[in-house]
Order: structure tokens, then sequence, then C-alpha cells
């Protein structure tokens, strides 16, 4: 395995070991422990109560974080008619039909977020082999097919994030940049919990948040007590 680096090693060291933080003391913590030259992104990773083999234990969604992710977002809608007029109006960066569809096709992907319109679904199905793995596929439960493309294109510019638990149970998501204030990181936070508490499948049994930990992307990973985040 190889050795961290200094910076790291120096950053790790302003970790308490065995602690469990308090997520606004954490947040205050996270800023000092990014020490890359660019802006890194904070992210969470939340372990939870869950058993994802199984369809009435997943949890997945979306939520607006409310200070955004620090991301410029670059947003492709797939519509028609008047649906095209709404979708720039709201800031969609690219907006077509079967011309998008043949353009994706020929390997091109420079979008974040893809929207559908309903009707449209039946030709966008074509790229399913495409956008799928890369987490681009249009989805309802993801908010990405809608008629109502206005309101989706202006809250995936605003900061909507999608989450979705893995094999291991864990939703992991970006909180912001680490050049965000500690209460904005904080906040930004405090709406995912929220969303994924709202979300607990009813089949979930025992302690549903497990563990919290937040990091920059070159940073170590801060434990956050699950209690305190939960019963604040």
């Amino acid at each position: 395995m190889p050795k961290h680096g200094k910076k790291y090693q120096d950053a790790e060291k302003l970790i308490e070991k065995g602690k469990f933080y308090e997520p606004k003391e954490a947040f205050e913590l996270v800023k000092q422990t990014g020490t890359a030259k660019f802006d890194e992104t904070v992210e969470v990773a939340i372990k939870l109560g869950v058993d994802p083999r199984h369809a009435d234990q997943q949890v997945r969604g979306t939520v607006v974080l409310p200070h955004g992710t620090g991301k410029t977002v670059k947003v492709l809608v797939f519509a028609k008619g008047e649906k095209v007029v709404e979708a720039e109006k709201a800031g969609a960066d690219y907006v077509g039909a079967e011309d998008l569809i043949e353009k994706i096709q020929g390997g091109w992907l420079d979008f974040d977020v893809a929207i559908a319109t309903p009707d449209m679904m039946g030709v966008v199905g074509k790229l399913g082999r495409v956008l799928g793995p890369r987490g681009l596929m249009p989805n309802p439960k993801a908010g990405t097919v809608t008629f109502d493309v206005g309101r989706a294109v202006q809250e995936s510019k605003a900061g909507r994030i999608e989450y979705r638990v893995d094999k291991a149970g864990t939703i992991h998501a970006p909180l912001g940049k680490i050049s965000f204030e500690a209460e904005k990181l904080y906040e930004n936070f405090d709406a995912l919990l929220g969303a994924l508490i709202k979300a607990k499948p009813a089949a979930s049994k025992g302690q549903y948040i497990r563990q919290i930990y937040v990091a920059a992307t070159m940073g170590p990973g801060i434990p956050i007590s699950p209690q305190k985040a939960v019963n604040k």
C-alpha cells in the first residue's frame, strides 16, 4: 500500500483518534484538512441500516442542496414543441430530440444532467447502454423524466443531487467545495440527511443512520456521530 504524503499525514493529525464529532465541528475541521492546490470537493459517506439486495430496502431519491455543490452544471433536455421553449427559458444548456440522440450516439457527452419529457422516453431509451453506466439516463425516481422541465432544469442548476444506496448500503454524495463556509457545508449536509431519513424504508430495522464520514477530495475521513447528527 502506498504511503500518504506529508500534507495528508499532517491533516490526519488534526483528527482526534476514537472521537466522533458533532456535525458543525466536523465541517470546521474538514476545511482545515483541504490542502490541495485546487478547490476540493467535500464529500460525505453515510452507512445505512438497509440490505440493498432486497427491493423493499432500496434508498434512492433527489434533494436540492440549499447552497448548491459549487459546480457549474450543464443540463441537457430531450423535448419537443412548447417544452423546448420552457427548457430554454429555465436555462438548459442543450435542448433537442433526435438530433441530440444522434450526437450522443456519436460519442458526445458534454453534459452533467439529462432530463426528458415522458413522451420522449421511447426514443431516449436507445441511449440506455451509453447513459446508464454513467448515471446520466433520465429516470422518474430521480425527477429527470417529467413534463415540468422548467422546474427540473432550475433545480439541477441550483444544486439538486441524486442519492442512491450502493451494494454496501452506503450513500456517497458531494456537499460543496472546501472554499464554502463551514455553516453552508453543514446546511447542505443537514438537507441531505433529512431527505435520507424521510426515505427510510419501512423494512429497515434497528439503527438506520449507522456511520457518517466527511472528507475533502484529498483529505482523511472525519467521523461524525450519527446520534448527534440525527438528534440535533
